[in-house]
């Protein structure tokens, strides 16, 4: 059954998404700030709009992918995409953003007559592109069984995590046990470097034995044993570092607001907020191994009884 979707953000990760409900059948009204965006969506069958707001005024579903919760917010009360929609109009918003504003960005919509879900998604551009997203869902159960046809053409996986803002609360927590990950496995292959062990060696043991994870066996950060991840195409963004740093920065204030000992998810998110500000600012998250060579190699030369250790940029400044 063939639904109006409303899509307001047609980014790397919202044009692609648009383009899969248009494929399996949706009539599709998107807008994108960005020209060149709203250009390539037409291209794929999204009908340009002039404004957020004159899509959302015939649509009976409206979904962004924005890039901060005082995007959404803003858009949905001052912008008046609330006020332009028809009466019980399902706001999905699949941008990844604070807990705090999910929960106010829904409260907004149900203020204003309307029914609303918040829906990151786990996947990256790729994911995006293939329709294999994962989506994480807050909200009420008639919301979700609404939306839930609209998000498999999207994805490959739909979760219902529960109430408003718990589909915000799984991504960040998600993101922050990638972000960890990444960072170990980077870690393991610098050492393995030292010890003069190759990358195929330690990946055929790691990937299957107790290290196997997603950042060693999808997004390997040393080119050479999957084909596939980034580092074998220099770096180019599936899930960009500034990406990353974003959403280890909301875990990092939830784990603030909550007072929760969490010491590796804040080192964790200051780690990618000084790789994505310099050299990953237009890298893919694993390029922040290239930032432990050079500490790697200071503890070295200092002796075995050096018990501390710093990480570098590449241009050598130092962070503790």
């Amino acid at each position: 059954m063939s639904t109006t979707v409303a899509f307001i953000g047609l980014g790397h990760m919202g044009g692609p998404m648009a383009a899969q409900l248009v494929r399996a059948g949706h009539r599709v009204i998107g807008f994108d700030l960005v020209p060149e965006a709203l250009a390539a969506a037409a291209a794929a069958g999204v009908e340009a709009a002039p404004s957020a707001v004159r899509a959302a005024a015939e649509a009976d579903v409206v979904i962004t992918m924005l890039p901060a919760g005082r995007h959404v917010l803003s858009l949905y009360q001052e912008e008046g995409l609330l006020a332009a929609a028809r009466p019980d109009t399902l706001f999905v918003d699949c941008s990844t953003i604070d807990v705090a504003d999910a929960r106010a960005a829904h409260a907004a919509a149900v203020a204003a007559g309307h029914r609303a879900l918040d829906a990151p998604v786990s996947g990256g551009v790729t994911g995006a592109q293939a329709a294999t997203l994962t989506f994480m869902a807050g909200g009420g159960g008639e919301e979700f069984a609404r939306a839930e046809p609209l998000l498999a053409v999207m994805g490959k996986k739909t979760v219902h995590c529960g109430a408003p803002g718990a589909g915000q609360a799984a991504k960040i927590c998600n993101n922050m046990i990638l972000g960890i990950s990444m960072i170990a496995v980077s870690e393991a292959f610098v050492l393995a470097e030292r010890l003069g062990l190759e990358h195929q060696a330690l990946y055929d043991v790691a990937s299957t034995a107790s290290g196997q994870c997603w950042a060693l066996t999808v997004n390997c950060p040393v080119p050479g044993p999957v084909p596939g991840s980034p580092a074998n195409r220099d770096y180019r963004p599936g899930f960009a570092a500034p990406l990353m740093a974003k959403d280890l920065g909301l875990a990092a204030n939830a784990l603030r607001a909550g007072n929760v000992d969490a010491p590796l998810g804040l080192k964790a998110a200051e780690l990618y907020a000084d790789f994505a500000a310099g050299a990953g600012r237009e890298l893919d998250f694993s390029a922040i191994v290239r930032t432990l060579r050079p500490a790697a190699g200071a503890a070295l030369e200092a002796g075995p009884d050096t018990h501390t250790h710093t990480h570098t940029e590449q241009n050598g400044t130092t962070a503790p």
